[in-house]
């Protein structure tokens, strides 16, 4: 299995002290002050603008991102992250209309950029990821707020601390 590895900096430009990371960390702020900049050395993360992984998400794939808040709108410095594990095999997740599995509800495979033209649904507010690792979008062709999901049911994404509380587009997360 590939580690990840994901370097943090306390300024812009990777200058000020740096926080190395090899796997989930809830709090960073124990680590540094404050993060500008990060650069991903090997795998996928997530990184959140709170602790304990909430607040804003933003996927970083390998490269350097030397201003991290400006290049992802974020208001607040990375508080946490998460390593994403590569998942080898088939992807597959059923999204639902309403909270706790209700209404119309389809099963995805693949990638997909716009449930309402695909599957004539108006809304994804509750989900069940079978295998693989997605990213959710708040908007259609992966726009707008994005939300990380592991296997497991979720039967609320406004219990997760989503505003929007529904998602119109879903992507695999490959390492491609």
């Amino acid at each position: 299995m590939t580690m990840g590895k994901i370097i943090f900096y306390e300024d812009k430009n990777f200058q000020g002290r740096s926080y190395e990371c090899m796997s989930d960390c809830s709090d960073m702020t124990s680590y540094l002050s404050r993060c500008h900049s990060c650069r991903v050395e090997s795998g996928c993360f997530m990184v959140y603008d709170r602790p304990n992984f909430m607040g804003n998400q933003y996927f970083m794939r390998r490269g350097e991102y030397a201003d991290s808040m400006s290049m992802m709108g974020m208001r607040d410095c990375i508080k946490s992250c998460r390593m994403i594990p590569m998942h080898r095999g088939q992807f597959r997740m059923k999204i639902y209309e309403r909270e706790n599995f209700g209404g119309q509800s389809n099963e995805l495979m693949d990638d997909c950029e716009n449930i309402q033209e695909r599957y004539r649904m108006s809304d994804c507010m509750s989900c069940n990821v079978m295998d693989g690792h997605w990213l959710m979008y708040e908007q259609p062709n992966y726009r707008g707020k994005m939300m990380y999901m592991r296997p497991g049911e979720y039967r609320s994404f406004r219990d997760m601390g989503m505003s929007g509380t529904r998602f119109m587009s879903m992507k695999r997360i490959t390492d491609m």
